[in-house]
């Protein structure tokens, strides 16, 4: 523990005694202004190769030492205690009794169980067909469909109903089943002047609004992988004592920046990238193509970050902790381990729960002589999630001096971020084999898939020896990592190609192939038989990429610009382009170039240029037959805008309407 002046901060590098340290930091409020925590025994102290830590360990220590991440506007959440039970009465009834001093709680039938409650209406109890569930804490909206002759609201459970029915159609719950019915309407006799049955009750949708849901069914309500907060699955002692503490005010950091300009999903109603749509497991993120841009719910975001690292242009960014700020935290413990004398640096990301627990728990077994533990030259770096960094972020890594990046994938990451993030990492793979730095086969970045200490052990060992990481080692940088991520992207690109160890031979490429999967860099190939330089893709390019020339029929085109995102393609009424992903290494990467020209059209009456001969013939050929475009009409299509309405003016056979 390194204990400083007043209001410094305090740096333990003992996790064991956290609660300890805690407590005391409260008692001596006046002393010290943060107190932070640092893992250095799990991580490297009680590794096989502990001896060799001494740079990890003061790489961690360094990094401790950074300020919190800049604070960030927040979600608040409110809920007075509303919690709806789905499931039988018997379980609903139960896992209610262990809830209502604290919550308001409500039942929704989904069978009679047993007992059918004991048949006292110790709390609201809601029947029907359940038509839908959407929502999140404090905002949760049931949608049902009230069929049942029985009114649960009029009913006494006094069971006389129960007892008349000759076919024992009507359950504990309180449901006549349809099917056993003979409509001999015993039970309507039977329930008296409570007049609870009616048969002739029309059947109609109901909603209720909650803030908390218990579901005792086995089948979830959301198919999606990452539930609402606010939203339980069976009744287990930790969902139970978590719904008793979700009653008041809460907040959570608003994740995520959104800048439309710079969005590739939608331009002119035509979609292009949907890649933050496609990955996000809360469903958080949805298209809107009427106001051509994508949608994004804070109160549904978990925080994952998997749509920021997928997104091509950077209108997505992961604003808690910026880009910039995880940039700083990779510096700092590359930097300092390098100082330290540490070599062959390998980055490990991870979670800071299920991934941090499982290298706490790799940390227990090497220090019980069962397994290896963390090598000594690998540094464990916790993210709120893996998903959160992707390309930008890694490369950077790799250009401060890191051999080797690799993202830890548990048992909590949804299926779709293990790809979102496989592509990627192909993207790099590519890169990197096609400049020299890598060979073929070798996985510089890379995941690692572990559940289990031992599992994490093995996969350690394997990737990181010497012939998975960089062939070559880059120098390092000196850059920092900017909130644009295209400008950190580029940085990095440029860092890696003035070092590159394929530009120094004499056959170097002068393009690299990139898979078309996730690709963030390429050109476009356009067709010039069929382009009529209507430039519709100039006004659809999100990256201004494609450019037109105010003095000229010409298509420009600056490829370092281009993401890929195939609004182009989509927009184009001729067909006339294709992407093609690729890495330009010449200089022209970035200089403008021409990808098509054609020779303009002058107006037949006046002489000034007003399109391109190709645009001009292919509608001439479009309209010669039809019958508005006969004769002088036809004509006046060879004329500038200004020269036709004149022409029509001036015309003596021309009908004119006044």
């Amino acid at each position: 523990m390194q204990n400083t002046d007043a209001q410094d901060d305090v740096v333990v590098a003992c996790t064991q005694e956290q609660r300890l340290f805690g407590e005391l930091a409260v008692q001596a409020e006046a002393k010290t202004s943060v107190i932070k925590f640092v893992n250095i025994r799990e991580t490297g102290g009680w590794s096989k190769d502990a001896k060799n830590a001494s740079p990890k360990i003061a790489a961690l220590l360094a990094a401790a030492h950074l300020p919190e991440p800049e604070p960030v506007p927040t979600v608040t959440f409110k809920s007075a205690g509303r919690v709806l039970i789905i499931g039988d009465i018997d379980q609903a009834e139960q896992a209610a009794a262990l809830l209502a001093d604290q919550l308001n709680v409500t039942i929704f039938t989904q069978g009679a169980g047993n007992a059918g409650g004991a048949q006292t209406r110790r709390y609201p109890v809601l029947g029907g067909k359940l038509v839908r569930l959407d929502g999140w804490l404090g905002a949760f909206t049931l949608t049902w469909q009230r069929s049942n002759p029985i009114d649960l609201d009029l009913c006494t459970r006094c069971n006389a109903c129960v007892a008349a029915c000759p076919e024992q159609a009507i359950g504990l719950d309180y449901q006549i089943d349809m099917g056993k019915c003979q409509s001999h309407r015993d039970c309507v006799t039977a329930c008296g002047a409570v007049g609870a049955i009616q048969f002739d009750r029309l059947a109609q949708d109901e909603t209720a609004e909650f803030d908390l849901v218990l579901d005792l069914r086995e089948q979830s309500a959301f198919t999606r992988h990452a539930l609402p907060q606010g939203y339980f699955q069976q009744a287990t002692p930790a969902n139970l004592l978590r719904l008793r503490e979700l009653v008041g005010e809460f907040e959570k950091p608003k994740f995520f920046d959104y800048k439309q300009k710079l969005c590739a999903h939608s331009r002119n109603e035509k979609v292009g990238c949907n890649a933050c749509v496609d990955i996000c497991s809360a469903e958080a993120v949805s298209s809107d193509r009427s106001r051509q841009q994508i949608k994004v719910n804070p109160n549904l975001c978990v925080g994952c970050g998997a749509c920021t690292t997928v997104c091509p242009t950077g209108a997505l960014t992961y604003a808690y902790p910026r880009a910039s700020e995880q940039g700083l935290k990779l510096k700092t413990l590359l930097s300092t381990y390098q100082k330290a004398g540490g070599q062959d640096a390998v980055i490990l990301l991870h979670s800071q729960d299920a991934g941090q627990a499982l290298v706490n728990d790799l940390g227990r077994a090497a220090q019980l002589k069962v397994a290896q533990g963390v090598p000594a030259h690998v540094i464990p770096v916790a993210l709120w999630h893996t998903a959160s960094l992707g390309l930008d972020v890694w490369l950077t890594a790799l250009a401060y001096g890191s051999a080797q990046v690799l993202v830890l994938q548990t048992a909590e990451e949804a299926p779709q971020y293990s790809e979102g993030l496989q592509a990627q990492m192909q993207q790099a793979q590519a890169l990197l084999e096609g400049l020299g730095y890598a060979k073929a086969g070798t996985l510089p970045v890379s995941l690692v898939h572990a559940t289990q200490a031992t599992e994490l052990d093995a996969e350690l060992q394997r990737l990181t020896t010497g012939a998975q990481r960089l062939r070559q080692a880059v120098p390092v940088a000196t850059f920092a990592v900017t909130a644009e991520k295209r400008s950190t992207l580029n940085l990095a690109i440029d860092h890696l190609l003035e070092h590159a160890p394929v530009l120094n031979t004499g056959s170097s490429p002068q393009a690299l192939p990139l898979p078309k999967n996730g690709a963030m860099w390429g050109s476009v190939d356009v067709n010039k038989d069929s382009c009529t330089l209507c430039m519709s893709c100039v006004s659809a390019c999100p990256a201004n990429a494609l450019q037109d020339n105010q003095q000229a029929p010409q298509l420009r085109f600056v490829e370092k610009n281009c993401v890929q995102c195939g609004l182009c393609v989509s927009t184009c009424p001729e067909k006339a382009l294709n992407l093609v992903p690729r890495m330009l290494l010449t200089p022209q990467r970035k200089e403008v170039r021409v990808l098509n020209e054609t020779q303009a059209y002058g107006c037949v009456r006046c002489g000034k240029p007003f399109g391109t001969l190709k645009g001009i013939e292919a509608m001439m050929g479009k309209l010669a037959g039809h019958a508005m475009f006969q004769g002088a009409a036809l004509e006046r299509l060879k004329m500038c805008g200004d020269c036709r309405v004149i022409d029509i003016y001036s015309a003596g056979d021309e009908q004119k309407i006044l």
